[in-house]
């Protein structure tokens, strides 16, 4: 039986859109099934395995369809494995080092039982949204900080830890 996971994400520019989808690839290339989702659209968890949940960081907090999933999804969560990322460093520091999750992510982490967190660089370009953003690319701080080497690298992690994974483990 494949294990089948869900990506969601939460996003304003699409950066996160496309570490969700590059962690949903690497899955499926492990053999999983994987889909990655924007967080507002996913009603149900029912047909997934596992988890995985990531958003752009904004002012010290979760882009706020992600948090929203997590809300909405706080009694099913739990009971499958769960990891969560981070996108937003507009530099190279999250290759650098390991940056902790915001506050309300390291909450979250410990309600729902996540296993991991891990922080990418983000990736704010020209034609960003929003007045801050647009202002940060003005400035000349904006551009593209995502490792996709080390965010594929981590859903291998990912994929490796589910694959030995007892079935009763993942659905709980």
């Amino acid at each position: 039986m494949t294990v089948k996971v869900l990506v969601a994400y939460g996003t304003t520019n699409g950066s996160t859109a496309r570490i969700a989808e590059a962690i949903a690839e690497t899955l499926t290339e492990e053999g999983l099934t994987a889909e990655a989702r924007p967080a507002e659209s996913v009603v149900t968890l029912l047909p997934y395995d596992a988890v995985v949940v990531g958003a752009g960081v904004y002012a010290g907090r979760w882009q706020k369809n992600a948090r929203r999933f997590l809300r909405r999804h706080r009694r099913e969560l739990p009971s499958r494995p769960l990891w969560l990322f981070s996108s937003g460093p507009l530099d190279a520091s999250a290759s650098e080092r390991d940056i902790p999750p915001v506050p309300g992510v390291r909450r979250a982490m410990i309600r729902l039982g996540a296993r991991e967190h891990i922080t990418f660089g983000g990736c704010l370009e020209k034609g960003a949204k929003g007045f801050i953003a647009h202002r940060i690319v003005e400035s000349g701080k904006g551009g593209d900080f995502r490792d996709f080497p080390a965010i594929e690298a981590w859903a291998g992690r990912i994929a490796k830890e589910l694959r030995g994974a007892p079935q009763e483990e993942r659905k709980g």
